[in-house]
């Protein structure tokens, strides 16, 4: 079987997916944004694709070939997936439900027609003078097509409101986008779900906790644990609302990683992303990459399951901004009962942003066994042990 992925070259995914395409027998072509005119760069023999046209790059992926299924890591590379599907005959999902879940208030707007529970929402454009002053507060204020939290902003009233819509609004100046979006503040608890699509059907891998409260003024995620401590009839409550949303979306096939949250009014759909969770936080799934690669390959996912064990992620926030020096308590971190893992991903020298303008982390950590309270509190005390040096940035002038 010869599969085709797509994804940043800069990803953490990708050798995770092509260790397991070896480990498969599978044939691997790799596709990324890299520069055209160096040869190889990567090590990696990727076809170079300019993602920001992705019917160039759809109609350069069919010159590569037959490919017999197609895998995206990241939004964007999931709408040039579907492009480069339609082209090549592969299923997929569409064009326009990948479109649907990249831009969020596309998003509500089939949340809303399909009958969900979703706050009120605004679009507003970016060049009109902000002043909060006919908004129903609490509100959150949201870039449509950004990923990783960033750029979203709480504010409890008008002169918070229009210091984020300025915020933002700097933020996504040298992208040229046009329009934030505006909608109430949902009280509650967040969740996460992991699962996979074959032809409309779905298949829920995992649904995890996410313990921290996330309630602004930014919603920078750390934790995820699963299998998830809600009972199993609320549960059933989040598969319902992930499935009605992945149809009112339009998605058909793939990966899916849908967030939402809980409260006493029910379950209200945040997003569905049509990829696998992002980063390395993939690791807390043992076999994921392998079941994703199986399904792309055209094989009957749901004859396979994810180990149920405790598990969970941290990823490792960006306490403050400047240039990244080094880490130490890595040694005491691994020594921590249940850690799995600790794999910090910043570079000595590296440019560090938190959020609202950033959009990575540090690292991440990982812990298996006991139970979900274990799992959690080896998260938190590994977390303890790391001591992060960041070095103030000079100023340019």
């Amino acid at each position: 079987m010869r599969l085709l992925l797509i994804g940043a070259k800069t990803g953490y995914q990708t050798r995770a997916f092509a260790d397991a395409a070896a480990r498969l027998g599978l044939n691997l072509t790799l596709a990324t944004d890299r520069c055209h005119v160096l040869e190889n760069p990567w090590g990696d023999d990727a076809v170079a694709l300019e993602f920001k046209d992705p019917e160039a790059a759809a109609r350069k992926l069919a010159e590569e070939g037959r490919f017999d299924g197609i895998v995206a890591l990241g939004d964007g590379p999931a709408y040039l997936a579907a492009v480069a599907a339609r082209h090549l005959n592969i299923p997929y999902n569409s064009p326009q439900s990948t479109a649907n879940c990249r831009n969020k208030f596309l998003a509500c707007k089939c949340f809303y027609d399909a009958g969900l529970l979703t706050p009120n929402f605004r679009r507003i454009p970016l060049n009109e003078a902000a002043s909060g002053a006919d908004i129903v507060y609490p509100c959150v204020l949201k870039p449509l097509t950004q990923s990783a939290s960033r750029g979203v902003i709480r504010a409890d009233n008008p002169d918070q409101f229009t210091a984020a819509f300025h915020r933002i609004a700097a933020m996504l100046k040298p992208e040229r986008d046009e329009f934030l979006l505006v909608e109430d503040f949902i009280t509650g608890r967040e969740f996460a779900l992991e699962g996979i699509l074959d032809h409309g059907r779905l298949n829920v891998l995992a649904i995890f906790d996410k313990p921290d409260p996330l309630d602004g003024p930014f919603f920078e995620e750390t934790i995820y644990v699963t299998p998830t401590r809600m009972p199993k009839h609320v549960q059933q409550e989040m598969r319902y609302a992930t499935a009605k949303a992945i149809k009112a979306l339009g998605l058909t096939h793939g990966p899916i990683h849908a967030e939402m949250r809980l409260n006493d009014r029910g379950v209200w759909m945040l997003e569905v992303a049509a990829r696998p969770i992002g980063g390395l936080c993939a690791k807390v799934l043992p076999g994921l990459e392998e079941l994703i690669l199986r399904h792309a390959a055209g094989e009957d996912v749901f004859r396979f399951t994810i180990p149920n064990e405790p598990a969970g992620v941290m990823m490792i926030p960006i306490p403050k901004g400047g240039i990244y020096a080094g880490v130490s308590g890595e040694t005491e971190a691994r020594a921590v009962p249940l850690i799995e893992d600790v794999i910090v991903t910043a570079k000595i020298g590296q440019h560090l942003l938190p959020l609202p303008e950033g959009n990575s982390y540090l690292g991440f950590l990982f812990a298996r066994g006991g139970n979900r309270v274990e799992v959690e509190s080896a998260l938190r005390e590994a977390h303890a042990k790391l001591r992060f040096e960041i070095n103030a940035a000079l100023p340019v002038l």
